[in-house]
């Protein structure tokens, strides 16, 4: 069982000038040392600034080049259907100058079926 002194509140003593002091390079030490951290940080968040914008110029840079890439290709592909469709348009005139009859008939044979399925 507890005994009266064990429940007595005790009683501080009086700081003495050299604990004040002690306390006091302390809490300066302590204060520098946040400093620190807090300069620690700012550097660690101007690092990452620097490298998250490195890499969205890189990004940036690999989508231009393949964009710039895609459009040539279309070009290339846009200029092969127009090779096409050219040697097709000198083939069917080819065509309607050797047998023109066949062509005249061709023409009304594809009228009559587009006005039968027009009807509908």
């Amino acid at each position: 069982m507890a005994t009266t002194p064990d429940l007595a509140p005790t009683r501080r003593k009086p700081a003495s000038s050299a604990s004040r002091a002690t306390g006091k390079v302390r809490e300066a030490q302590l204060e520098d040392q946040v400093s620190q951290l807090q300069d620690d940080l700012k550097s660690i968040a101007a690092t990452l600034a620097r490298l998250s914008n490195d890499k969205v110029n890189e990004v940036r840079d690999v989508a231009k080049s393949e964009a710039r890439h895609l459009q040539r290709q279309g070009q290339q592909v846009v200029e092969d259907v127009q090779d096409k469709a050219s040697d097709i348009e000198k083939q069917l005139k080819a065509t309607i100058r050797e047998k023109p009859l066949t062509a005249v008939a061709s023409a009304i044979g594809i009228g009559f079926v587009l006005a039968l399925l027009s009807r509908h």
